[in-house]
């Protein structure tokens, strides 16, 4: 069931509650892919009904990103989530999101901003204002949806981190279940960013898996020098990468990790040519 209006889920929500029957919520911003079709899965198996909501969030991106080229694939979309077992794809317009004309403008918009600490890192440092987007979007979601469980997948993994603070921090009724990043068998982490990648750049994209295997592999062998694990990455570097991060952060909340442990996770993103690309690994 395809539905564009805060209302029509609303509708069909309180017709669920009514029955007690358990929601789940999948938050996308469309162009679906494997990596989604795993969240949908686990949110069919343990719901009784699933929210699949299909939304290119225009407050999440930051000057100079590819909000207009985002890929937007519908109509294949719904398809997906149809054979699924999704209950409802939830697409509404930027303007039923946000109905104010000057829904861009910080004076219009009532914001949801996560703690500094968490967001001065990583990709908060080169996008800024971004998880104050995220954030401020999936709140949204969940008041609309009210759903008990919300499936996010852990390539984002500093975004799983912050709504999972928010969701503590501002006692939202929701558990939010991660689930592990899908990679395609070369090992590249799906990405609906991926279909901007020419053959060539996917093979230069490998980088960041190996990167990252090797150092967990490293790891396991029983270095633990951050220092040491880093310098392993430049090996697999050429001059078509541009490498932004390579970070060894707390798995529960990003601080700095100066010796590796079984709650690390090593974080990484590079652009090849405009396209930017991200993945992690927990060492554990």
């Amino acid at each position: 069931m395809l539905v564009h209006t805060i209302a029509e889920v609303r509708e069909k929500v309180k017709e669920w509650k009514k029955q007690g029957l358990t929601i789940g919520l999948v938050p996308t911003m469309g162009a679906l892919h494997s990596g989604h079709l795993s969240l949908i899965k686990k949110s069919v198996e343990k719901c009784d009904k699933t929210v699949v909501s299909v939304f290119v969030n225009p407050i999440q991106f930051c000057p100079g990103e590819d909000l207009d080229k985002y890929p937007r694939t519908l109509e294949a979309d719904e398809q997906l989530c149809n054979g699924a077992g999704v209950d409802i794809v939830f697409a509404p317009s930027p303007a039923e999101m946000y109905p104010d004309a000057q829904m861009l403008s910080n004076d219009f918009l009532t914001y949801i901003i996560p703690p500094f600490f968490y967001v001065n890192k990583l990709c908060g440092k080169s996008r800024v204002g971004h998880f104050d987007g995220v954030c401020t979007v999936v709140n949204k979601l969940f008041n609309i949806v009210q759903p008990d469980y919300a499936f996010f997948g852990e390539k984002d993994r500093q975004q799983l981190i912050i709504l999972r603070k928010m969701v503590k921090d501002l006692n939202i009724p929701v558990e939010i279940i991660p689930c592990p990043i899908v990679r395609e068998e070369s090992g590249l982490a799906l990405s609906s960013r991926n279909k901007y990648l020419s053959e060539n750049d996917k093979i230069n994209a490998l980088a960041l898996s190996k990167i990252l295997f090797n150092i967990k592999a490293c790891y396991n062998n029983g270095i633990t020098d951050v220092d040491a694990l880093t310098e392993t990455a430049y090996s697999y570097l050429n001059t078509c990468h541009n490498l932004e991060y390579l970070e060894f952060r707390d798995a529960d909340n990003l601080e700095e990790k100066q010796t590796a442990d079984n709650n690390t996770v090593v974080f990484i993103a590079l652009k090849i040519g405009n396209v930017r690309l991200i993945d992690n690994i927990a060492l554990s």
